[in-house]
């Protein structure tokens, strides 16, 4: 498929600009990397903390693992040897990378990958691209989730500003609960696999912003959202709307929705310093338009002003 031949591309395995020999020689040192990793994993068991750790992490992968996209043909069945791949490559990557070792929900990112890529060693390192390199992947304990939070916050003030005034005067509203699993899990429970995966490949390619998932959030709340501000919905009911809506959104429309929303981003001359990283690109950026916005301080406290780079600038 052609999803097997560019992911790797989109997921940093392969350099854009490498050649056919290059990916080849790539892949042989990816390979024997992993192998030397597994190699270690499989003697870990002679250091006493060192089995410990993966003993609890193997017990938490399996559950996870039974549990994930069982009725996608790949993974479909009784002793499916796919189920073990996915397995092995979760306990290669709790070894590969220990500060992160394994939490739930990564059964859930690397199912699609191994889907396509269908190749163990090549779906690890694909795998530990979407997880190191690109910024929607977030856990539900470390700090990246609430930055990520915290942007799409400033983002929805910005670009929905009655669906955010509806969220500010419920008590925990911006806390914008809903969204949680959509960040966590990159969309894959809100839709059918083809438009969830169209989202991921959207959010891979870095166009004009390494942020496009929150966009894709704003998008969601813009086009379903409505009844909740028309009905001056609770935090409670407001989860319930959108998790009653899993898998009946369309992923056409909100993605087009989405483009829009980046597209009147882009066009600001002037935002604030919380969403100055937002216009900024992180990543590879091989389609930016070196879009350069005037950026103005918004901070309150004395505090955050020393902080913030562009203090001073008022708007």
């Amino acid at each position: 498929s052609v999803a097997k031949e560019v992911w790797p591309f989109l997921l940093h395995l392969y350099p854009f600009d490498s050649t056919f020999d290059q990916r080849e020689q790539i892949r042989h040192n990816k390979f024997l990397h992993y192998q030397k990793i597994r190699a270690r994993r499989e003697t870990a068991v002679d250091d006493p903390e060192q089995a410990q750790f993966f003993h609890d992490v193997e017990a938490i992968i399996e559950k996870d693992v039974v549990r994930t996209d069982r009725s996608h043909p790949y993974f479909k069945g009784d002793d499916n040897p796919n189920l073990r791949v996915m397995k092995e490559i979760l306990l290669n990557y709790a070894a590969y990378c220990p500060t992160m070792g394994y939490t739930q929900g990564m059964s859930d990112l690397l199912a699609p990958i191994l889907t396509i890529i269908q190749h163990e060693s090549d779906a690890f390192w694909c795998f530990v691209g979407l997880m190191n390199r690109t910024i929607f992947i977030s856990t539900p304990t470390d700090d990246v989730m609430e930055k990520q939070l915290r942007y799409l916050r400033e983002l929805l003030l910005l670009m929905s500003p009655a669906f955010y005034e509806h969220c500010a005067k419920l008590s925990d509203g911006l806390d914008l609960l809903f969204a949680h699993r959509w960040i966590l899990l990159c969309f894959k429970r809100e839709f059918p696999e083809r438009e969830a995966l169209r989202m991921w490949e959207a959010c891979w390619s870095h166009y004009q912003t390494d942020y496009f998932h929150l966009f894709i959030c704003i998008s969601i709340m813009a086009v379903y959202g409505e009844d909740i501000v028309q009905q001056n919905l609770g935090t409670d009911d407001m989860l319930l709307h959108f998790n009653s809506l899993a898998m009946h959104m369309s992923g056409s429309i909100v993605l087009k929705k989405a483009r829009s929303l980046l597209y009147k981003f882009r066009l600001l001359q002037r935002i604030p310093c919380c969403l100055h990283d937002i216009s900024v690109l992180a990543g590879p950026g091989n389609w930016d338009s070196h879009h350069v916005p005037q950026v103005y301080c918004i901070c309150k406290t004395d505090q955050e002003k020393e902080r913030c780079p562009f203090s001073g600038i008022c708007m």
